[in-house]
């Protein structure tokens, strides 16, 4: 019978003498081993002396960097200095217009405030955030993590803080928002008599401390004061054993399909078996975020993104952005318009920076992603470090298109004279505006190692498992033990 006692007690032996080996499932956290965050290549990382950087021997990525400045002090004090230069600039004011005697002053905060009270709250709050919200939060949230470094063992909130700096930071636009004030200016002098306020050099000062702060933070110094936990919570909840070696003591480097490395921290994991594209296989033992080898569904909502920008581009360039009124006379203008007024004037230089920095990056985003996109697909192996690059400045000018809706900010809280002078959003802002957002968020979404992956640089792929709710990573990793002992061809992972 299949339930005889002597055919229980067989089974019984065996699961008892399997269980042991069950736990010899494990992750293995190598120090001294780093992913290219551009092109996925696993590589080794020595000690990088101070003043130097070291950089992906595949596609150039800055792989870390170290200052010769102290690891602490320096970016603390340049993150006080930021506070001190926040705070005053909001109670300072930013621009002062005469008008025959008329005279209007306003602030930061101005800007966003009339937009709301025009109708254009997208826009309004756009502003806002990016201008106002975001360099705030930004600044407390950095000056909590270098408190946090200060401790001997880095707590517990401050992984969630690094995170959250490496997301919000984008989202602070001061750097930008100087160049709006200076076309703002530029647009102003033929009108009237204008006054630059303190907030403005304050802005110039917060723009490049908050740069130091940037440039004298290292990142891996702080990580490097987190613990690493001795086991790895899988999805199902059960825990794998997690063992920590150096790079130098492994026989050569593990299967590529094997690791992954968190896109939070950028801890490097080797695991028994490999390792799915996208579905998660467990929390970091290091920060706590979720670890996955590829950022989830990266190409559908690029493409999504991507698709919806370019919808907006129309509009965005046909309706007019602003309405100009003199006299009682009020004509609108379009961003390239804008860009003719000021060639006109004389101003060639600054033309030709709102028409690269509004119409050129844009259309080079739209169709830079599109090109990295359509290849992937095609699992293409041609100028994939050029892509690379691509990808990269992409990423790093795609802000700086928000200089018009900054302009257009400051000009409608600054010519408010009635019928005598009087500048008014129009709705081709609030499709300029979704262009620059998305086109942002599509290059976020975009995965540039998949750019790799599908030339095959980086292993064999391993599709994602069906969507199964016993199907977990935990249990994928016990299966291929199971299997592998039946087989009597279980080996030992190097360490």
């Amino acid at each position: 019978m299949p339930s005889s006692l002597p055919l229980r007690l067989y089974r019984g032996a065996i699961q008892l003498a399997r269980r042991p080996r069950r736990q010899a499932s494990h992750v293995t956290v190598v120090d001294g081993l780093v992913e290219c965050p551009c092109c996925g290549e696993f590589q080794e990382l020595d000690r990088v002396q101070p003043g130097t950087a070291a950089r992906c021997v595949r596609c150039g990525q800055v792989l870390e960097r170290r200052n010769k400045t102290a690891p602490l002090a320096a970016p603390l004090a340049f993150c006080i200095t930021s506070a001190a230069l926040y705070l005053a600039t909001l109670a300072s004011s930013l621009m002062t217009l005469d008008l025959y005697g008329r005279e209007r002053t306003v602030n930061l905060l101005t800007g966003p405030m009339e937009l709301l009270h025009e109708g254009w709250g997208e826009v309004g709050m756009l502003v806002g955030i990016v201008t106002v919200l975001a360099p705030g939060i930004v600044i407390a949230i950095m000056g909590l993590i270098l408190t946090a470094g200060f401790f001997e063992e880095l707590p517990d909130w401050a992984p969630n803080l690094m995170a959250w700096y490496d997301k919000l930071r984008p989202w602070s636009m001061m750097e930008v928002y100087i160049l709006g004030i200076f076309v703002a200016y530029t647009k102003l002098v033929d009108l009237a008599h204008v006054e630059v306020g303190t907030a403005c050099y304050l802005i110039a000062a917060l723009m490049i401390s908050m740069a130091a702060t940037d440039q004298t933070l290292d990142q891996e110094w702080i990580w490097q004061r987190r613990r690493v936990e001795g086991t790895l919570q899988l999805p199902d909840g059960r825990r794998m054993k997690v063992d920590r070696v150096s790079v130098h003591d492994l026989d050569g480097l593990p299967p590529h399909e094997n690791m992954l490395s968190c896109h939070s921290c950028g801890l490097v994991g080797v695991f028994p078996q490999p390792v799915p594209q996208t579905d998660s296989v467990g929390v970091c033992p290091r920060c706590g975020h979720d670890l996955r080898r590829r950022k989830v569904n990266s190409i559908s909502r690029t493409v999504a993104l991507l698709l919806s920008a370019f919808i907006f581009y129309f509009p965005a360039n046909l309706f007019p952005v602003m309405t100009v009124i003199k006299v009682g006379n009020g004509t609108g203008h379009t961003i390239i318009e804008g860009a003719i007024e000021l060639w006109e004037d004389g101003m060639i230089p600054l033309s030709l920076l709102v028409l690269f920095a509004s119409v050129t990056v844009p259309v080079a985003k739209i169709v830079g992603l599109t090109y990295m996109i359509w290849t992937t697909k095609r699992r293409s192996a041609k100028k994939l470090l050029f892509r690379s690059k691509l990808f990269r400045m992409i990423d790093i000018i795609g802000r700086w298109s928000m200089i018009d809706v900054f302009m257009i900010s400051i000009l409608v809280a600054v010519v408010r004279f009635s019928s005598l002078a009087n500048i008014r959003a129009n709705a081709g802002v609030v499709s300029f505006a979704a262009v620059v957002v998305l086109t942002i968020f599509a290059a976020h979404c975009f995965d540039p190692r998949l750019m790799w992956d599908a030339a095959g640089r980086n292993g064999k792929l391993r599709a994602d498992a069906p969507p199964r709710s016993d199907n977990t990573m935990g249990q994928s990793c016990l299966a291929h033990e199971d299997e592998a002992l039946e087989r009597g061809d279980m080996e030992p992972v190097q360490a």
